[in-house]
């Protein structure tokens, strides 16, 4: 009997273990595949700023009259930057067709890609884009957001080893050069932050300067940045992220900070500061819902897919850099599962600037 006893006790016990083991195996979070940046996505990808980068209409030209003079067409005013309805998505769609090209340099379109690079980023055509900015009262044109994009697009030129891409750099140079000089002379003037969830955030410009200025080695940019940094987020404490998101954001202001910081402190410098600044995200069971689109074809409320792409590479980048908070890789997953599908479609507003935000975080999930 006593024999009977101990084997029932034994089984039960078992059996109990494997309730609990599967208990926690529901309640673990499941890490989501990582969607690849492989072939047939590089290509489905380069298809949207393919088919608007020489578009000239429709066209928001964003910009203030000073006079009769500043009054032209588009491709007049911009003859490098005129497509993709706005100059900064036209921007970063050239920076998305040379990111793609580099990573897979046999992609279907690779020589219509190279013709369009050497048509709209000519010697000429760049000088009459800074001649522009040198107008009266276009000093402040697209700050700061299209200067990030600007300096990043120069990175990825530097970065590529391909003859054109040396032709391309220098071609870019003056302008590159006006919007460094810029950054070094608006910084120390800006006494505060801007802490928007779209083209005006302080810590989404600063952050493509940033990796502009290491790649380069800007001393001066990179110190100017440095300085940036300590002045408006050193002290920042429990960002209230459940305010997150406002109706129109492609940003998020709290993640958009941490991902800048984490470049600029390095690993320990940063692990402190995070535990102060959001400490829930310590939590491995950290959850944060994708923003959702309710209607595509509104250009202001699609910009949460662009929303779900940028907290997809700041959630990447602090999981890169602090391997305790790798949970944090499956939210992203989340965030780039959620709207990667749907930014290949009819609506306009959403296919001239998306792939680039999805490219961008799909670069830093790798």
């Amino acid at each position: 009997m006593g024999n009977k006893i101990l084997l029932l006790s034994v089984v039960l016990l078992f059996l109990i273990g494997c309730q609990e083991e599967k208990k926690l195996e529901l309640e673990a979070p499941k890490t989501l595949e990582v969607p690849e940046l492989h072939f047939k996505e590089a290509n489905r990808l380069a298809r949207l700023p393919l088919e608007c980068l020489q578009v000239e209409y429709p066209n928001k030209l964003n910009q203030s009259l000073h006079d009769a003079t500043h009054l032209a067409p588009p491709k007049a005013l911009h003859p490098t930057f005129y497509g993709c309805y706005d100059w900064h998505s036209s921007v970063h769609g050239h920076w998305s067709l040379i990111s793609l090209v580099k990573q897979f340099p046999s992609l279907n379109q690779a020589e219509t890609i190279r013709k369009i690079l050497v048509e709209n980023i000519s010697k000429e055509n760049i000088e009459k884009e800074v001649a522009y900015f040198k107008m009266e009262g276009n000093q402040t044109y697209e700050r700061t957001y299209g200067w990030a994009w600007i300096l990043k697009l120069a990175e990825e030129l530097h970065s590529w080893n391909d003859p054109l891409a040396r032709d391309l750099e220098k071609n870019l140079l003056p302008l590159t050069s006006y919007i460094e000089n810029a950054y070094l002379e608006f910084l120390p003037k800006l006494n505060y932050p801007i802490r928007v969830g779209e083209h005006t955030n302080t810590a989404f410009g600063l952050s493509l300067a940033w990796d502009y200025a290491q790649a380069l080695e800007k001393e001066d940019l990179k110190a100017a940045i440095t300085t940036s940094v300590d002045r408006f987020y050193n002290a920042d404490s429990s960002c209230p992220m459940s305010w997150e998101p406002s109706g129109f954001d492609f940003l998020s202001p709290c993640l958009e900070e941490a991902n800048l910081v984490r470049k600029v402190y390095g690993q320990k410098k940063f692990r402190t500061w995070l535990k102060v600044f959001m400490p829930q995200l310590e939590n491995p069971n950290f959850k944060l819902e994708p923003g959702k689109v309710s209607d595509r074809s509104d250009g202001k409320l699609v910009h949460l897919d662009g929303l779900n792409f940028s907290r997809a590479w700041c959630l990447y980048g602090i999981a890169q850099t602090l391997p305790e908070y790798g949970h944090l890789t499956h939210v992203a997953n989340e965030h780039l599962q959620y709207s990667l599908p749907n930014i290949v479609d009819d609506n306009y507003s959403g296919t001239h600037w998306l792939g680039s935000f999805a490219l961008y975080a799909l670069n830093a999930s790798q």
